[in-house]
């Protein structure tokens, strides 16, 4: 199976979009939209602030793309974008109110396959709902780590850069958050 390389097919991409091409930026972001959709939506914890995040995240990505200098993968670049504008909707909100509202039923939250993995429908929601309700309640260093390494598949080195502290800190904070979500998850299937 011959033909261009993903990484060829960025670089392409890339190279249009900086030039100009919208369209070229759209197929660019278009292929690493779902991991941008789950870094904004883990980050953000619900779906309406997600939405915020990700629009802002496009633009920026776009007025932007001179920045990148091409040291690191696209999509890495791309994931510390998001996570940048859905750690600003984040303190927005919070500057605003102090309530979270976990009672939307519409808000659909893709932190579990959606093979469901046997398990019913209602099984499948309710695990959703105490995996968004555990990440919020880690710590804000602590949620970003998770969902950087997570879903947007960064490495401890481009988390550390990311958020301004050593990979040991990172490792830590990668702890320290998994345990606190086991027990987290652990008492609400005790429930």
């Amino acid at each position: 199976m011959g033909g261009v390389t993903p990484k060829t097919d960025d670089a392409a991409l890339l190279l249009a979009a900086r030039n100009g091409d919208q369209h070229a930026f759209a197929q660019l972001v278009g292929a690493h939209r779902t991991h941008v959709w789950a870094v904004c939506l883990s980050i953000c914890t619900n779906q309406h602030d997600a939405e915020d995040a990700l629009q802002n995240t496009l633009v920026a990505a776009w007025q932007n793309l001179h920045k990148f200098r091409g040291e690191s993968r696209f999509s890495t670049w791309l994931h510390r974008v998001a996570a940048n504008n859905a750690l600003m909707v984040v303190r927005k909100r919070k500057a605003n109110t102090t309530i979270t509202d976990f009672s939307d039923p519409d808000q659909p939250v893709q932190l579990v396959d959606d093979d469901g993995g046997g398990q019913s429908f209602d099984d499948t929601i309710a695990l959703r709902d105490a995996v968004r309700q555990a990440l919020a309640q880690l710590s804000e260093d602590q949620r970003e780590a998770v969902v950087l390494r997570e879903f947007g598949d960064l490495t401890y080195a481009d988390i550390a850069a990311h958020q301004g502290v050593g990979v040991q800190t990172v490792k830590s904070r990668l702890n320290r958050a998994r345990t606190q979500l086991a027990e987290l998850l652990r008492d609400h299937a005790a429930t």
